[in-house]
């Protein structure tokens, strides 16, 4: 399992092991097999390759091909329902009287009662009942039969797989990049980060864990090994005894702890007396959460423990038997009087609540307090973590504007959205508020003399945090955009269900100019003008795939924005399925081929959120022709079933429009920081000659969406995965 996702996160191959032999041909037929699935081994790995015995060769190809080709979605076979998909899409109401018709002339048994009970109480017919609806009426092989060979393009996708450490180097390398992230992890990065703490317990462990949420992981596979936890604050162990029940370590949802055993009932209580014993004000923390840790008391008996007098305390805090005035309510009672002063003197001791809290500040100061809110920043941000002045940033500079929305999209990725009826601040408030956060963040950049870039980067968002974006190809951070490069898109879906029968629907909602509804594509509407749906599927036992083809010149000249969507009809949610995925595919002229076609997947993701509809993306006109795809990474709440993309155009409208006109802090933006620093920043180009090493005494990077072949030796690499590190905590 670790091998898979260390190709899959890092496109690097671990060092495949074996004696010495002629493997070339044995590796040129094994690069030519990852070129299927649009994977090429990079110089360093193919000669490594075909240094080893050809049945060496052979046993570390398999792993590594299983992996890439689970990772663009071809681990499965995407069967549609029409045949000639996406020619001769039938109308839909055409489809559904053959449908009927069908039935009415080879009924079963159960299609009989359910078309009679229709004709004999007038109610509505059940498609579903329909034996011809909704179920391959052909296997794999069959849709093979009819299809015509790919025709391979020069745009199709082609990532590079790298040469990597042995094992057990790259699952420490993975360990202490994860660990020591500057990012909050999503759900399924904290599963594996727990995995790679147990097993590197015994290794090297990175300096520092800023990020809470990743720290309590790390903490519950030490405590697992009999090892100290790696706390500071109370709330750090809060969230180790929510790990330690299986439960939310976010803080976000409630958890029921279980009955602790009593090494570690007192190795908690331990660690709050070091916690308090250091300092007596960390007490604070407890109010924030005083139900949370009520409910921790009553399994940890603090009672039995007369000598941790400090963490007996926490609970008494809890309870309401000691008093603490906390931090927030000084803070509030300073905001209250209107003392800006008082405001500033709490916050500067604060800093990252201070940052969290500017608009607020901002609103009721006057302009010569203004200018000393923007001291006090460039005097604290360094103690603050980049990516939240990476937020406050991005969020004041939107405010010197009227009319935008303001969009709030919590830890499971459900965002609403509501017009921003502040007056806008003044423009001599936030603009030197604005230069202090872009010094801070300047500051924290690395130095580089040398910057290659992938221009393709420019437009991607610095991540904030990995939480509600999940895993695959070709994903980015909220709010990234990037141009389709193609003449027709074709969004899939495939799921495979548990336990019940579940019925997902891919539908495309089609809006104009102004985010108003303009169209749609789904079940019920199977084609429109250079548009057409594969079929509905209701039903995935072995798996089911759906897709939307369109063809880009085609599409209507009033659609401006298109909007896939994932919704769920019926049956098991996205956490409950054994599987689901979504993607885009761009292709050029009459490719032919499958409908899948994995050189052609510019980006597939898994689905993983608890809500019941899916926006991942938003595809945009752009003007002077072309679209650009611009990443969302949102989830609607939708009914418990039944949900159909004819309901939920306003909502989408309204969530495309407050991310689409909104303007995202980008990687383009912390390159032109690094220039102005004094980075000689260049476009790198793969056909170009570049200096085999980087110069002695010199610093070079690349940051790109993947790495390419032949970078000159010593150049550190950010792609797509390692943005975050370019602002290290």
């Amino acid at each position: 399992m670790l091998h898979s996702e260390i190709i899959k996160r890092t496109l690097r191959v671990p060092e495949p092991s074996g004696r010495p032999g002629d493997g070339t041909a044995t590796a040129r037929r094994f690069d030519a097999a990852l070129l299927t699935v649009g994977y090429t081994c990079s110089t360093d790995l193919l000669r490594h390759l075909a240094a080893l015995r050809p049945e060496d060769v052979l046993a570390a190809a398999e792993p590594v091909l299983s992996a890439v080709r689970e990772a663009v979605g071809d681990h499965v076979e995407h069967n549609v329902y029409f045949t000639d998909f996406p020619e001769n899409v039938p109308d839909t109401a055409q489809f559904w009287l053959e449908c009927l018709a069908a039935a009415l002339a080879d009924p079963d048994t159960k299609t009989e009662t359910v078309l009679g009970d229709a004709v004999l109480t007038g109610g509505a017919l059940d498609l579903l009942a329909l034996p011809e609806y909704g179920r391959y009426q052909h296997d794999f092989d069959a849709l093979l039969c009819v299809r015509e060979p790919f025709v391979a393009g020069a745009k199709d996708r082609v990532g590079v797989l790298h040469l990597g450490r042995p094992l057990a180097e790259e699952t420490r390398a993975l360990y202490l990049d994860l660990a020591a992230g500057p990012l909050p992890l999503g759900e399924d990065d904290l599963v594996l980060l727990e995995l790679l703490a147990a097993e590197c317990v015994d290794g090297e462990q990175p300096e520092r864990i800023p990020v809470r949420e990743n720290r309590a992981v790390v903490n519950r596979a030490r405590l697992a090994e009999g090892r100290a936890p790696l706390v500071d604050t109370v709330t750090d162990v809060l969230r180790l005894a929510c790990a330690l029940s299986d439960g939310d370590v976010t803080l976000d949802r409630p958890t029921r702890f279980r009955s602790f055993r009593r090494s570690e009932r007192r190795a908690l209580m331990a660690a709050l007396e070091g916690v308090v014993g250091d300092s007596r004000a960390k007490l604070g923390d407890v109010v924030r959460h005083r139900e949370r840790f009520k409910r921790l008391g009553e399994r940890l008996h603090p009672h039995e423990y007369p000598a941790l007098a400090g963490a007996r305390e926490v609970f008494a805090v809890a309870r309401g038997e000691t008093r603490v005035r906390g931090f927030d309510a000084r803070v509030e009672a300073a905001f209250a009087d209107g003392d800006t002063g008082r405001v500033l003197d709490l916050l500067a001791t604060a800093p990252g609540m201070l940052v969290r809290g500017l608009d607020r500040v901002l609103r009721q100061c006057s302009e010569e307090e203004a200018a000393r809110v923007a001291a006090t920043v460039d005097e604290r941000a360094d103690q603050v973590a980049p990516r939240v002045l990476v937020s406050a940033r991005e969020h004041l500079a939107a405010r010197r504007s009227e009319g935008i929305a303001r969009m709030f999209v919590n830890q499971r990725s459900r965002a609403w959205v509501e017009r921003d009826r502040r007056d806008p601040l003044p423009a001599g408030h936030v603009g030197p508020v604005v230069t202090a956060l872009d010094a801070a963040i300047a500051r924290r950049l690395p130095r580089f003399d040398r910057v290659l870039v992938d221009e393709a980067v420019r437009t991607v968002a610095v991540p904030r945090s990995g939480k509600g974006v999940a895993g695959g190809v070709g994903v980015l951070p909220r709010g990234s955009a990037m141009p389709v490069d193609g003449e027709r898109l074709r969004f899939f879906v495939h799921w495979r269900q548990e336990a019940r029968r579940t019925d997902l629907d891919l539908s495309v909602q089609l809006l104009n100019a102004d985010f108003a509804g303009a169209g749609q594509v789904s079940w019920t509407n199977l084609k429109g003008e250079g548009m057409a749906h594969s079929g509905d599927i209701v039903e995935a036992a072995e798996g089911a795939t759906e897709m939307i083809d369109l063809d880009l010149a085609r599409v209507a000249g009033d659609v401006h924005h298109v909007v896939p969507q994932v919704l769920l009809y019926s049956g098991e949610g996205f956490l409950e399925l054994a599987e689901s995925f979504f993607g885009f595919m761009t292709r050029d002229g009459e490719q032919d081929g499958m409908p899948f076609e994995p050189r052609t997947v510019r980006a597939k993701s898994d689905l993983r959120g608890g809500s019941r509809i899916a926006l991942p993306l938003v595809f945009s006109r752009v003007k002077g022709g072309g679209w650009t795809a611009r990443w969302l990474h949102l989830f609607m709440s939708g009914s418990p079933a039944f949900n159909r993309v004819e309901d939920t155009g306003v909502s989408t409208g309204v969530l495309a429009r407050a991310l689409v006109e909104r303007d995202p802090f980008t990687v383009g933006d912390l390159l032109g920081m690094a220039e102005r620093d004094g980075a000689r920043v260049a476009p790198f180009d793969a056909g170009e000659p570049v200096e085999e090493a980087v110069p002695e005494g010199e610093r070079w990077a690349y940051v790109g969406l993947e790495r390419p072949d032949a970078l000159p030796e010593g150049t550190e690499v950010f792609t797509a995965r390692e943005l975050g590190a370019l602002l290290p905590d």
